[in-house]
């Protein structure tokens, strides 16, 4: 017999590291062809975050999207970072990538407010040009700013950005304390198929419900979350690392089982945007948050269908049976 249950887990997850000093740093260039470079440590593993980046530093200097270059995870050329974990480089390097794009942004707004012959607070920076607020037909653009600023001005628009969120220790006395500068928050619910007879739990589908701060590119978050929730299902059903006397006695992927395409169920991802007033326009992040609350709700469906705890991951098929009979044994369902 087959029985079917849902279940909800709900989380919150801080973005960086630990009252540690955690700083993110960036050098940005507007080259006379208004297009730029921007220089960052930050690695992307292929979460998407050199394409934040761009755009952060896109839409702060007012240029389009593919007019940016990234150079990032050159020791040589770029600055310091302390690395893709956390869930931190959208927050604290986008925040240091929009910092650099304003402070060169700084100097071609001044030199083409000597242009337009108006105050810099009278402009705007969009679509690759700088234009006067409430009179959009006199304009400038960027190329010929920054040819000026370099050229004629001996001011090339050149930016610096770091960022470090403001946090402290915990009291050790009354846990008190500002460990983060940044929380994110998700709730997911999982609708799971669990066979009485054989055990075999078969997950139908994931609803995954994330605030991630303003969502800089939709379509990576929600990839992200997808990839979360596929880790998430491995996690809850099927990877497991078994160790004797210290020796790892599945080391190959042979009998490590991970999921495959097959076995991800139907994803739905819906976002919450609730602008983080710290991050870099608005965002947090998504990383590691997308991944925390599958196992939990899938555990949890699978007590909604048949009554049974497991608290033991993975939940395989061998330990749903034996906690059926246990469960039958005792009399209570």
């Amino acid at each position: 017999m087959k029985k079917r249950g849902r279940g909800i887990a709900t989380m919150f997850y801080p973005i960086g590291f630990t009252s540690y000093a955690n700083p993110g740093a960036a050098f940005v260039k507007v080259n006379q062809d208004g297009t730029a470079v921007v220089y960052t440590g930050a690695a992307d593993v292929g979460q998407g975050s050199t394409t934040v980046l761009a755009q952060i530093a896109a839409e702060e200097l007012g240029i389009p999207y593919e007019n940016v270059t990234m150079v990032t995870s050159d020791t040589k050329l770029t600055p310091f970072d302390l690395g893709t974990v956390a869930s931190r480089v959208t927050y604290i390097v986008g925040n240091a990538v929009k910092r650099a794009a304003a402070e060169a942004k700084r100097i071609l707004l001044e030199v083409a407010a000597e242009e337009l012959k108006v105050d810099v607070e009278g402009l705007e920076a969009s679509g690759g040009e700088i234009y006067v607020k409430g009179f959009p037909e006199k304009r400038i653009a960027i190329s010929e700013v920054a040819r000026k600023a370099e050229v004629g001005k001996g001011r090339p628009p050149i930016g610096c950005g770091s960022f470090n969120p403001v946090t402290t220790f915990l009291d050790p006395e009354t846990g008190h304390g500002k460990p983060y500068g940044a929380y994110v928050f998700a709730t997911q619910i999982a609708e799971v198929e669990v066979d009485t007879e054989t055990g075999e739990v078969e997950v139908l589908r994931i609803v995954a419900v994330h605030d991630c701060g303003k969502a800089i590119n939709p379509m990576l978050v929600e990839g992200q979350v997808e990839g979360g929730v596929a880790m998430g299902l491995g996690y809850a059903l099927m990877e497991e690392m078994v160790l004797k006397d210290g020796e790892v006695k599945n080391p190959q992927f042979t009998d490590y089982i991970l999921p495959t395409a097959l076995d991800v169920p139907e994803i739905r991802v819906s976002i919450v945007e609730r602008p983080e007033p710290t991050g870099p326009f608005g965002a947090k992040g998504i990383g590691e948050p997308s991944l925390l609350p599958t196992a939990p709700a899938i555990v949890n469906a699978i007590y909604d269908a048949v009554g049974v705890r497991i608290r033991d991951l993975p939940v395989t098929p061998e330990k749903v049976l034996r906690a059926l009979k246990a469960q039958d044994k005792d009399g209570v369902k």
